[in-house]
């Protein structure tokens, strides 16, 4: 068994920085919001959005990593969590009608940009293979999955898995990166007509005259420059394709590792 503790520095140093919920403005004091589509009627809509309830002093710590070798060709990860001020499987107070977990607030533990596992536990086992290196984003969700976007309240690790399963720090990772959150899975009834579109973006900014996140939605491009939830409306029924891209602030896509993620949803009649 071996042991890695979160004081080392592979969860020390994670710059994980977010832009104000304010539009913003481009030099020229102009407002740059390309996606202000809800009156376009049919149209695929996505707005911004207020963040929801805040929580002061939300901190989420990766308390301890393990690894066990599973036969020639894999190991056994535990990570576990240390949390405070939130309290897990509580349920957010909210007014709208989006996708809500019933079993309440929750960790979003996102491995390599995969699609993420909700967390009501500060603990987690999974498995990878051996010689093989990972990103590890972890970070706190309201019962209705938008995420808490603050240093503290999420954790970002690269770590590698030897041939002996052995865990070995990596560098922090310092390059601008975008994870996928939300919109996921099969949307029911009501859960149709408004979908959270949620990401989390590390090493960056975004801004008028800054980094940008392109969010391609069945082919319709919305170029986001608020770290931000935002609302899908007009979606139509069936299966719905989603790409995020970090884009430059002249739109070219940035390049390097967790810069463009796609992922397909289901809409479904009831």
């Amino acid at each position: 068994m071996k042991t890695l503790k979160s004081a080392l520095a592979v969860v020390t140093a994670t710059v994980l920085l977010a832009s104000c919920n304010t539009p913003t403005k481009n030099k020229d004091g102009e407002v740059r919001d390309t996606t202000a589509l809800a009156d376009s009627v049919g149209a695929i809509a996505v707005n911004p959005l207020p963040h929801a309830k805040d929580f002061p002093g939300a901190t989420l710590k990766v308390t301890e990593l393990t690894s066990e070798k599973l036969g020639a060709d894999s190991a056994k990860i535990t990570v576990k969590y240390g949390v405070s001020n939130f309290n897990l499987t509580e349920q957010t107070e909210h007014t709208h009608h989006m996708a809500n977990s019933h079993d309440g607030q929750h960790i979003h533990f996102i491995l390599d940009n995969k699609p993420y596992v909700a967390l009501y536990k500060p603990e987690h086992t999974f498995t990878v293979p051996v010689n093989s290196e990972h990103y590890l984003l972890s970070f706190l969700s309201r019962s209705f999955h938008e995420s808490i976007k603050t240093a503290d309240a999420s954790k970002l690790i690269k770590f590698k898995v030897e041939a002996d399963g052995k865990i070995t720090e990596l560098p922090q990772p310092t390059e601008p990166s975008v994870f996928y959150s939300r919109p996921k899975g099969d949307y029911k009834g009501d859960e149709t007509n408004v979908l959270l579109l949620d990401f989390f973006v590390s090493n960056t900014t975004l801004g008028a005259d800054a980094n940008k996140v392109k969010a391609t939605i069945n082919g319709q491009e919305f170029m986001l420059d608020q770290w931000v939830p935002y609302e899908v409306l007009n979606l139509p029924k069936g299966e719905a394709t989603v790409v995020l891209t970090l884009v430059d602030k002249d739109g070219n896509a940035v390049t390097g590792d967790n810069v463009s993620v796609e992922r397909k949803v289901n809409l479904l009649e009831k």
